[in-house]
């Protein structure tokens, strides 16, 4: 397609040996989902983000993983904010998504580019115990794995996660599980990742997203599963509001990330990020 460009940045890392690496295609006009999709399977990262126009601070955004168009992607959208500031210059952008209009506001200082987004507003829905059990089941985790602090939950910040908190680092260090037994389920509840988490300190967490819908055994960085943790521990009074907290992850997969996570007193949830271009 004539006037685009694909680029590839990693998110949430200064270094593209770390954070998640997402695919960039910027284009006078989209091209249609097959040729989206086509072109995702290609890159063959986690996700693909498609961004019409190629100027000017509001842009339509699709994102794709190597099977599925996805509804949103905070990590995609971080790459692709820094891209654009790179290019196009710091700003405040409007990405046009399926979820809504998503704000990415992008700077740089000492010539790191950083951007934040702010999801719509979040939600969450219980998660049955049959549910829970099923799920566990294909991790071989069992109850006791679990926190009581941190309830099981369905969380959406622009697309559904469910959210299960353990209760030692060394439980969420071992993840192994069934990939087609786990793709089934998130599929039939529309779950985009698993946002799987373990508290180190009040403002600290650690996070392993499983991603088998997407074609991807684990996401080393989830910004919309981080913004939908935020919506939840916020709901739940899990967290004094306004805070930031810190969420790592990445790092049992040999590419560490670090999602800073703004969490105000009403409203979007802001999830925040470096970048940094992947070399050809």
């Amino acid at each position: 397609m004539a006037h685009s460009k694909l680029l590839r940045y990693s998110a949430f890392a200064t270094n593209p040996n770390g954070g998640n690496p997402a695919g960039i295609w910027i284009g006078n006009k989209l091209p249609p989902k097959e040729k989206m999709q086509a072109i995702a399977r290609q890159v063959g990262y986690s996700e693909t983000a498609f961004i019409a126009p190629t100027t000017g601070f509001d842009r339509t955004v699709r994102y794709y993983s190597p099977e599925i168009e996805v509804s949103f992607c905070g990590h995609a959208t971080i790459a692709a904010g820094v891209a654009l500031g790179r290019t196009e210059g710091a700003g405040t952008y409007t990405f046009s998504t399926l979820v809504g209009d998503i704000r990415v506001s992008v700077d740089a200082k000492k010539g790191q580019y950083r951007a934040a987004l702010t999801s719509v507003e979040p939600k969450t829905a219980a998660a049955g115990a049959h549910l829970v059990d099923e799920v566990l089941r294909t991790l071989d985790w069992r109850q006791g794995d679990l926190s009581a602090a941190i309830p099981p939950m369905r969380a959406y910040a622009g697309a559904w996660h469910l959210v299960l908190a353990v209760n030692r680092l060394e439980r969420l260090n071992q993840l192994t599980y069934d990939f087609d037994a786990l793709k089934s389920i998130m599929e039939r509840e529309e779950f985009t990742t698993l946002q799987l988490v373990w508290r180190e300190s009040e403002h600290v967490f650690h996070s392993r997203n499983p991603f088998p819908v997407g074609g991807v055994i684990e996401d080393p960085a989830t910004g919309a599963a981080a913004a939908a943790l935020g919506g939840y521990l916020r709901e739940k009074k899990l967290v004094p509001v306004p805070v930031t907290i810190r969420i790592q992850q990445g790092e049992a997969m040999g590419r560490p990330s670090s999602l800073a996570v703004t969490i105000p007193e009403t409203g979007g949830i802001i999830v925040a990020g470096t970048a940094v271009a992947i070399p050809a």
